[in-house]
């Protein structure tokens, strides 16, 4: 056999070899997951605000039989499936309030968090009712938020999810963009779209990052949104609600089936 020859014998092994391994870990993680458990931590992304089905024992944390933890455990049948997420969490809250759950047994580990630690609720609210600058401002705050304060923050949590679930494989979720830009579209400004925007794919990279640094999984649920966000004519994301105004800017059910779950079971 020609050197050229061999080279390329031995490097098609070594893919195959590589893909069969990669395949193999990714099989393992799924199975851990089904045979240890899964919890579901974080915020009202996880907890399903904005889906509807509600829990009525879940309460104010408003836990939704239409979220994708909801829906990931239906679909593998976990040996546990601990549902902590609550609407409005922060950092503190998740290390107070939602880790009572976690063990050695725990197989796979799902979060969304850092929104509200940045002051999403406010940063909207301004946009909503103020000027363009004043929306602008408000974000900039947030920004400097993300890149002085909210790492500490998410590695307290990291840590203490790798602490109490020391063999779970653990998946961090992002959040989406929120607005199509460059279409007509009634509402909030271009800028204050763009704005927004820049803020989330800001938020995305602090917290991708935190991840990688812990050995966790990140999650980005952008590409899946792409296409349905709001002035896109088929949003999967409520825009202000004033009916119901907590629902304001989250996930639609269609957000939870079609955007946050498929990413979980890629990364699962």
């Amino acid at each position: 056999m020609r050197r050229s020859r061999l080279v390329v014998f031995v490097s098609s092994l070594l893919l195959a070899a590589g893909t069969a391994l990669t395949g193999a870990a990714t099989a393992q993680a799924s199975s851990l997951a089904a045979t240890g458990g899964y919890a579901a931590l974080g915020d009202s992304y996880s907890s399903g605000v904005g889906a509807g089905s509600y829990i009525s024992s879940s309460g104010d944390c408003k836990r939704s039989t239409k979220a994708y933890p909801y829906l990931w455990a239906a679909a593998h049948s976990p040996s546990t499936f601990d549902f902590t997420a609550c609407s409005g969490a922060r950092t503190g809250d998740v290390l107070s309030g939602q880790l009572g759950p976690l063990s050695s047994a725990t197989g796979l580990v799902s979060i969304t968090v850092g929104g509200n630690d940045a002051g999403f609720a406010d940063v909207m609210t301004t946009c909503v009712t103020q000027s363009d600058s004043a929306c602008i401002s408000r974000i900039d705050t947030a920004r400097a938020y993300v890149d002085s304060t909210l790492p500490g923050r998410l590695d307290s949590v990291y840590s203490a999810i790798r602490s109490k679930a020391p063999n779970a494989h653990v998946v961090v979720l992002g959040y989406p963009r929120f607005y199509k830009l460059g279409t007509t579209c009634l509402g909030l400004s271009e800028a204050k779209r763009k704005a927004i925007n820049d803020a989330s794919d800001h938020l995305n990279t602090a917290i991708a990052k935190r991840a990688a640094n812990h050995g966790f999984t990140f999650g980005d649920v952008r590409p899946a949104f792409t296409g349905h966000e709001i002035c896109s004519g088929d949003s999967w994301l409520h825009s202000v609600n004033w009916l119901n105004i907590g629902e304001s800017y989250h996930p639609k059910a269609p957000g939870q089936s079609g955007g946050y779950l498929p990413v979980l079971n890629a990364n699962d």
